[in-house]
């Protein structure tokens, strides 16, 4: 691979994400995200909800992580099942978390305990993670596949799309996937404080995460499936910046190519949900019988999330 097609590869799978493997390829777009609005929230959930607040401003809008987010939402948070709401400041997700100094204070003012990095090695040697003191790092890596056959089979949009679809199936199909989100689902169970998720574009395998986050705490799909899309209104810019350097230095039609692996698709995450549909009928089957968690694991995980 050139060393110019391996700077496009890596901007793709770092900026864009790819679910299947995103093993860092030579380079990243120099740009830093633009600083996004501190304005109102871009999703508030929709009537219906239990008319409960959560006291305290919304997860903070970061320049430098621009993916950074709260699993809860904005505002009151979610509605939850049996007439509860989603908890804030409990667990965040995020893009790679390699933020500026000012970002880096605030990420230190939300009492962070733990940060789960789902990239694999050669993600990490990309962007590493900068943490505020006393975080703890713990790396999980859930990555299946090889890079190299992934870019050469994609010549289309609709192959991107393709991939990305069958990505999401292997959330669902891969052993590396599930043993991966088990130890992660776990992990957030059992550990106290703030925690924050993670992979590269904070999009795929953290999209996933998030799903089943929301769908254990009994969040509605529509507002489930609104929360994965906001990826393309959180990483505009960002996705703007690397379309534009394909564009320049590869032309409109590998920019048209490469589009899709760079955001979020209704069709990607529902791609994913009707393989769990499937294969385990519900979210609760497949935690316990494709991922292995006990019931007390489940139980407690969705009396941390709501209230």
């Amino acid at each position: 691979m050139s060393r110019h097609h391996s700077r496009i590869c890596g901007m793709l799978l770092l900026a864009g994400g790819v679910l299947l493997a995103e093993l860092g390829g030579a380079g990243l777009a120099q740009a830093e995200p633009t600083a996004p609005p501190a304005s109102a929230p871009l999703f508030q959930p929709g009537p219906g909800g239990n008319g409960k607040t959560t006291p305290g401003a919304d997860a903070p809008r970061l320049a430098s992580v621009d993916n950074f987010r709260d699993v809860a939402g904005t505002g009151a948070g979610y509605p939850a099942a049996h007439g509860k709401t989603v908890n804030r400041g409990v667990f965040y997700r995020s893009n790679a978390i390699v933020p500026n100094d000012a970002d880096l204070a605030t990420l230190a003012g939300l009492s962070l305990t733990t940060a789960y990095d789902l990239r694999g090695p050669d993600e990490i040697t990309q962007k590493q993670d900068k943490l505020p003191a006393g975080v703890n790092y713990v790396n999980i890596p859930v990555i299946a596949g090889n890079i190299d056959e992934f870019i050469a089979n994609i010549h289309t949009p609709e192959d991107a799309r393709a991939a990305m679809q069958d990505g999401n199936r292997k959330n669902v199909t891969g052993a590396t996937e599930r043993a991966g989100y088990a130890t992660l689902l776990t992990g957030l169970t059992n550990t106290g404080g703030a925690q924050v998720f993670h992979c590269s574009a904070g999009k795929d395998r953290t999209g996933w995460v998030t799903y089943l986050l929301l769908s254990i705490a009994g969040v509605a799909p529509t507002t489930i499936m609104d929360d994965y899309l906001l990826t393309n209104e959180y990483t505009k810019d960002s996705m703007i910046k690397t379309l534009a350097y394909i564009k320049q230095s590869q032309g409109e039609a590998a920019a048209a190519k490469w589009e899709p692996l760079l955001g979020v698709d209704k069709s990607y995450l529902q791609a994913g949900i009707d393989q769990l549909a499937a294969d385990y009928g519900t979210v609760d089957k497949y935690l316990a019988d494709g991922l292995g968690l006990s019931p007390d694991t489940i139980n407690k995980l969705r009396v941390k999330l709501t209230h």
